[in-house]
């Protein structure tokens, strides 16, 4: 099968910002992956925010009564049209933001679930000299329940609030360059998965997922 025939076009890679806070370090965290990727890359970037995905606390008795809330959808929307993933995310009491397991839970309850198959990089910004690790290890738990292939390297930034130059990049230049080979090595890993099709697998499937596990063809990593 010719390559475009797999998949044609660039890779689509969606970066979210977890923060909700203006000015938040992982915000331009964030920016700063976006723009590596487009100027290193031949990948489309969606930059978003968390913010732009308003959504009550997660309810049974809300998603009874009316489904799934708009920001939900919205970003179910954004997932789906991406290859790929990067979180941006600080960490709360060494653990995941609330607002961002909120947004999982909601968007996990809609069918097809679209974390399911996609790529991630996990990457974080604090003021600590920890960099907000502690939450990504806590973020992968749920990701990987759901199905998501999170890549194995993660970058976390301590003394974010220190770190930028005002043109957005890292003031630290083996940081800068460590960030750049991590985002490389994650596009090339989603592109031989997207691309480069070798063998046939049974996809893994979360518990609760309805939908039958039908035969998918990736390439393993």
């Amino acid at each position: 099968m010719p390559m475009d025939a797999a998949h044609p076009g660039p890779l689509k890679v969606l970066v979210l910002g977890a923060a909700l806070r203006a000015g938040s370090t992982n915000a331009r965290l964030a920016s700063l992956v976006a723009h590596v990727i487009t100027r290193t890359t031949s990948a489309d970037v969606d930059l978003a925010s968390l913010r732009d995905f308003d959504m009550p606390l997660y309810d049974g008795d809300l998603e009874t009564a009316g489904g799934p809330p708009d920001g939900a959808l919205a970003l179910r929307g954004r997932l789906e049209e991406s290859d790929a993933f990067v979180i941006s995310s600080p960490e709360y009491n060494a653990s995941v933001p609330g607002v961002l397991k909120n947004a999982i839970d909601w968007v996990s309850r809609i069918r097809p679930q679209p974390f399911k198959t996609k790529h991630a990089l996990l990457v974080s910004a604090s003021p600590s000299m920890v960099g907000g690790n502690r939450g990504l290890w806590a973020l992968r738990v749920p990701l990987e329940h759901l199905g998501t292939r999170v890549y194995p390297d993660m970058f976390s930034l301590a003394r974010a609030h220190q770190a930028f130059t005002d043109d957005g990049r890292l003031t630290d230049t083996g940081l800068q360059q460590r960030l750049e080979e991590t985002v490389h090595g994650f596009l090339r890993l989603v592109e031989a998965d997207t691309r480069y099709v070798c063998l046939q697998r049974r996809w893994y499937e979360f518990l609760g997922d309805s939908t039958e596990a039908a035969v998918t063809q990736r390439a393993e990593d």
